[in-house]
């Protein structure tokens, strides 16, 4: 432990450098966490947390909410599959609309007819709506004219939805969100065009019968008719257009940062351990065994990557409370723990190169330069 530390002391511009550099790997690496589930639930996240265990969209919608649109025929269909237990409709529309602070911006309204059938799991704030004209908005956009008893105004024909909630996470498209009750989503769409009629629904939230699971459910509807496209919620999140591709482009930056890492720590104590061959061999020759500089040199690493990691949770952890445009970032503590780990890892195993060539040193090259050799 003294020869690690007295070699770190007398090398602090070297050996800070790699610290540093590693906490900025680590910062960009949280930060990209965040990021990327702050981006997916900003576009999915109405789907993920409303309370309808399974959503049945049209072939024709491609798992797209306003995409789908599901006839009388597809309805009654999937209210007669065996295993179905409660229906409800929900309809989704984007709409202008007049914000608290006068601003006019696009809003997605989503109404549902059964409060557990799609309305958001959770609230944090206020209540649901009671009344017509009422909504749960995002707390995610309360700060932008959408919060508790603000009203909004749809253009044209001026219909008023007043948020008398708040739920975390319940955005559709990165967008300002309202949960409405059905016939208040379709008083929307009939006051921005008066000679729409009566609007299809544009999926059907199912909850399964007693003793049915989720998945049974999902066969039994989509065995009814290839026109209908049943999905769990989560799966009907995941597999929204779009999400897949936005998690396979991060997969493979954090791919590239897991490569980087044991690069950048591997090839930094290699160049260490040929600057200091010289000494190294010389305390061979004097009797210091190869363990004790082999564990000094993992020290060094467990010191370097701790010390970097913990520079790197220093910058991440106050922007992770931030909001970056419509998307909101959060501390994700899974990411740091298994992060952590993986680091730790990636740099001993990275070190263990350097040490395979000082248990290569011959004590004999001390005294005799290899000529016997």
């Amino acid at each position: 432990m003294f020869l690690a530390f007295t070699e770190m002391s007398r090398a602090k511009v070297r050996f800070g450098l790699l610290t540093a550099a590693l906490g900025m790997l680590v910062f960009l690496i949280l930060f990209q966490t965040s990021l990327q589930n702050g981006l997916l639930t900003s576009f999915v996240g109405a789907i993920r947390n409303q309370t309808a265990p399974v959503l049945v969209y049209s072939v024709d919608g491609q798992r797209v909410i306003q995409g789908s649109f599901i006839t009388p025929d597809l309805e009654q269909l999937t209210v007669d599959a065996d295993g179905v237990g409660d229906v409800g409709r929900i309809g989704q529309g984007t709409f202008s609309a007049t914000d608290a602070d006068g601003t006019l911006t696009d809003v997605t309204v989503l109404g549902y007819e059964d409060e557990s059938l799609g309305a958001p799991a959770e609230l944090v704030e206020g209540r649901y709506p009671e009344a017509a004209g009422e909504a749960v908005g995002s707390s995610n956009d309360a700060d932008a004219g959408f919060g508790l008893d603000d009203t909004i105004v749809v253009q044209p024909g001026g219909y008023e939805i007043t948020i008398v909630g708040l739920a975390d996470d319940v955005q559709l498209n990165a967008g300002a969100t309202l949960f409405v009750a059905y016939d208040d989503y379709v008083d929307a769409v009939k006051s921005v065009n008066p000679d729409a009629g009566d609007p299809l629904p544009n999926v059907l939230a199912v909850a399964p019968a007693d003793g049915v699971t989720d998945d049974e459910v999902v066969a039994s509807i989509n065995g009814q008719s290839t026109d209908l496209d049943a999905l769990t919620k989560d799966d009907a999140a995941d597999e929204t257009p779009g999400v897949a591709q936005v998690q396979q482009s991060f997969q493979v930056i954090f791919l590239l940062y897991g490569l980087v890492i044991p690069c950048v720590t591997g090839l930094f104590f290699l160049i260490i351990t040929f600057q200091k061959a010289g000494a190294l061999t010389l305390l061979r020759a004097i009797g210091a065994p190869a363990r004790r500089l082999v564990s000094s040199l993992l020290l060094q690493a467990v010191v370097i990557v701790v010390a970097g990691y913990l520079i790197g949770l220093a910058l991440y952890y106050p922007l992770s409370q931030r909001r970056l445009g419509g998307i909101q970032l959060r501390f994700e503590s899974t990411a740091v723990v298994v992060w952590a780990v993986l680091l730790l890892i990636l740099g001993i195993g990275s070190s263990l190169i350097s040490a395979r060539r000082v248990l290569k040193i011959d004590p004999i090259e001390a005294t005799t330069g290899g000529a016997n050799r």
